[in-house]
């Protein structure tokens, strides 16, 4: 794997598979009593959140903690940033602290990438998600969550060839989006786009998917359908201008029991969260057996935790816990 992690077209087939395999033999740790590795005692990963995050940040400190490492956590509010203070001074305080991964996230897309290689932090980088831009290790999870589901409870060695995800919704702010079709791509699944035309980005047609305006006409042949948040608060108003309403939204790009019926048997729903029950997704199926909702977030420690130890161990070998 390189240095940092920062776009979800960082990870050749190889990278990725080796972080999923390496998730699933830790995701091991937490049938057993002590669900601690002493892999990374002694290093230090910091935390840099710019903006509000639960999931996320929650998830990367159990994954640190659940290695051994020291964890820093920093949120921007409260801090000398909301001061005035530049990127460039936090991240050289960082430094100056002994930060041997830095997780960020920042409102502003691409800062992560300005982190890494500014030459401001020696450690490593990884992108917690950054503006409109990517969150790869969401990506990583949603992947590592298909595998389970679509190929087995161990699924090691194995990839996407050949299964059909479709991500709805809100792709224009979304960077959950951009870093699952990249990941997926890398991992040989056929991506589609759907989503009302004036929330799919300029440039969408460089991507490696293809796009559609119309769900109906996508479900009976997805083996996943993943759920975008429509992000209200990255539009003006309501809608923004981006749709009439979220009546009208929610009957055309919604998911609900009446679409899901229409699935595969096998077909899973996923939504990276935070949700909007009853806009797009019904309550009913978010709850329902084909949701992973749930097991997105409980996986998201084990795929963590393998980019943290992979990152920073320097190792591709797990060390067994001892009791």
């Amino acid at each position: 794997m390189n240095r940092h992690l920062l776009s979800g077209a960082d990870l050749s087939h190889a990278d990725a598979l080796l972080v999923l395999d390496t998730a699933e033999e830790l995701a091991q740790l937490a049938d057993r009593p002590i669900k601690k590795l002493p892999t990374l005692r002694g290093r230090t990963v910091v935390n840099l959140f710019f903006e509000d995050s639960t999931r996320t940040r929650i998830s990367f400190e159990a994954a640190a903690k659940r290695l051994s490492a020291d964890v820093i956590n920093f949120s921007a509010k409260g801090s000398s940033v909301s001061k005035g203070e530049s990127l460039k001074d936090t991240a050289l305080t960082l430094e100056a602290m002994g930060a041997d991964a830095v997780v960020v996230r920042h409102h502003a897309s691409g800062a992560p990438h300005r982190l890494a290689h500014s030459g401001w932090i020696r450690g490593s980088v990884v992108n917690a998600g950054d503006g409109t831009h990517e969150h790869p290790t969401q990506a990583l999870l949603d992947a590592f969550t298909m595998r389970r589901r679509l190929n087995g409870d161990r699924p090691l060695g194995t990839d996407l060839t050949g299964r059909r995800v479709t991500i709805v919704g809100d792709v224009l702010h979304s960077r959950v989006a951009r870093s699952n079709v990249l990941l997926l791509h890398t991992l040989g699944a056929e991506v589609t786009l759907v989503a009302p035309p004036t929330l799919l980005p300029v440039g969408i047609d460089a991507w490696p998917c293809t796009t559609s305006y119309d769900l109906d006409g996508e479900l009976a042949k997805s083996d996943v359908v993943m759920m975008l948040r429509v992000q209200r608060e990255r539009m003006t108003t309501e809608g923004g201008g981006f749709f009439p309403s979220a009546r009208e939204y929610s009957r055309r790009y919604g998911l609900d029991r009446r679409r899901v019926a229409v699935l595969p048997d096998h077909a899973i729903v996923m939504h990276p969260g935070p949700m909007n029950r009853g806009m797009e997704i019904a309550a009913e199926v978010a709850d329902s057996a084909r949701s992973t909702i749930v097991e997105q977030v409980t996986n998201g420690v084990s795929v963590r935790m393998a980019v943290l130890y992979l990152l920073l161990s320097g190792s591709t070998e797990i060390t067994e816990v001892t009791a």
